[in-house]
């Protein structure tokens, strides 16, 4: 294949455009990376590459834009690379690069996740574990974020039943609203026993 124009189109993106007027729009760096001109003879297999290489370099700069916003586990961000550029080898690339370079990284992830989880969302053990590996976190590498806050889950859980639910533990009695506030703890990620424990604890 030949290239037969080869026109700037906006930024550092250009119009190639071959002999059977098929057009490809590739970065500067793409063009100069594969000595791409105008007259220039492309054979196949190296079109292949330079699309390949055009796709990377854009899948690329997406999750580089979408970490600009919020934090990314390796699986989540193969995921939602896939979701636009649909070649699993690629996506899978682009992630191991970014992995690579500690761009991502699921540990520090993970410890960033379990702080807002337990010190904000004040959750407990078990619902935080669900979060966390929901995100595509091994279950090493959640319990081992989790691990540092086996103390502040029953503080959480005390400062839970002295805040949110005092209203409705007015009364030691009152059976129907300390099971709502059983169930809601339950949601929450606490134990029956961490909830039975720290509901007796809190009447005392």
């Amino acid at each position: 294949m030949k290239v037969t124009a080869l026109d700037h189109c906006k930024g550092k993106t250009f119009e190639v455009e071959f002999d059977n007027k098929k057009r490809l729009y590739l970065h500067i760096d793409i063009l100069t990376d594969f000595g791409i001109c105008r007259d220039c003879e492309i054979e196949p297999d190296e079109l292949k590459k330079i699309v390949y290489a055009s796709n990377f370099r854009r899948a690329y700069e997406y999750a580089l834009y979408r970490l600009d916003y919020r934090d990314y586990s390796a699986v989540e961000m193969y995921e939602k690379l896939l979701e636009t550029y649909k070649k699993e080898s690629l996506c899978l690339e682009v992630v191991k690069k970014l992995a690579k370079a500690g761009i991502i990284n699921d540990e520090r992830y993970g410890e960033k996740l379990a702080r807002k989880l337990v010190e904000s969302k004040k959750y407990g053990f078990h619902r935080a574990k669900r979060e966390m590996m929901q995100k595509g976190l091994t279950e090493e590498t959640v319990e081992t974020a989790l691990e540092q806050y086996n103390e502040a889950f029953g503080e959480n859980l005390s400062e839970l039943l002295r805040g949110k639910y005092s209203r409705y533990l007015a009364d030691i009695t009152d059976k129907n609203s300390v099971e709502k506030v059983k169930n809601s703890l339950v949601r929450y990620g606490y134990s029956y026993d961490e909830i039975n424990r720290g509901i007796a604890e809190y009447f005392e």
